[in-house]
């Protein structure tokens, strides 16, 4: 286990844009609200979003706690470590796989989670080096997977599910992000990316779809000011929707015994 933490639910996506930060960070957020001690880390190295979108100004760094590790900054009351807390915003991270996967595992293990139940990890897209790493170095409670509806997302979230039963790793569900839009003029509503496509993909898996999101300009410019929209607008419907999920993640931790290593991928 990692010190100072007892369950770990990596947030993935298999595919870039489908908005699985912005699904991280609420959901992080709407756990804590009901009153858990969340922790969030932001395992993009290459294009990390966590510190913006929690409202940590640039150039904010991590305190030293002792010789090797440093204290997670905290914003709206989660514990928050990413790569952006270590290097200039603006500097390109130009690095091969086991620097990558060597730089999360020191974000992971040489930060002082402070009595944390749960530790969202914003995981990379793909199913890369720090999937990997994942897989054979931490003990996961439990996986959440964000689509949109569109076929071609869907092919990628299955890759994701298909990486994590391979290592032993509990899938607690499926979000469906940007299922409708509504026309803040008309109230007209469509599914421009389709429809039904996260309700499938979740009972070929036999998971649970854990939620539907609209695509929203709100939810959006919440995120991009550092104030999501659990923070923002709690009363909203989507503020609702993240609660609603949050205590599905809880239910499924709930009903998972954490899994160790159990894959080498050919090392």
């Amino acid at each position: 286990m990692i010190e100072g933490v007892k369950h770990i639910v990596a947030v993935a996506s298999g595919k870039g844009g489908v908005g699985k930060s912005t699904v991280t960070v609420n959901l992080a957020l709407a756990m804590a609200a009901e009153g858990y001690r969340v922790g969030l880390l932001d395992a993009d190295i290459y294009g990390p979003s966590q510190a913006q979108m929690l409202g940590i100004g640039e150039g904010v760094r991590p305190q030293q706690a002792g010789e090797n590790q440093f204290q997670p900054l905290e914003a709206h009351g989660i514990q928050a470590m990413s790569m952006a807390f270590m290097v200039d915003i603006n500097e390109p991270m130009v690095w091969r796989g086991p620097m990558v996967a060597g730089a999360f595992q020191q974000m992971l293990n040489q930060t002082a989670w402070n009595d944390l139940d749960y530790l969202f990890i914003d995981m990379p897209p793909g199913t890369g080096d720090i999937q990997l790493t994942l897989a054979q170095k931490v003990p996961v409670s439990g996986a959440v997977i964000v689509t949109t509806p569109q076929d071609i997302a869907l092919l990628d979230a299955r890759k994701g599910i298909e990486m994590f039963r391979k290592v032993n790793v509990p899938v607690l569900g499926v979000v469906e992000n940007m299922s409708l839009h509504v026309c803040s003029e008309c109230g007209h509503s469509e599914p421009i990316f389709g429809a039904g496509g996260g309700e499938r993909i979740a009972a070929q898996y036999e998971t649970r779809l854990l939620g539907q999101l609209p695509l929203t300009l709100s939810i959006r410019e919440q995120s991009d000011s550092g104030r999501p929209t659990v923070i923002s607008d709690p009363d909203s419907e989507a503020a609702a929707t993240f609660r609603n999920m949050s205590r599905a993640v809880v239910e499924g931790v709930a009903g998972q015994q954490p899994q160790g290593p159990s894959i080498s991928f050919g090392d």
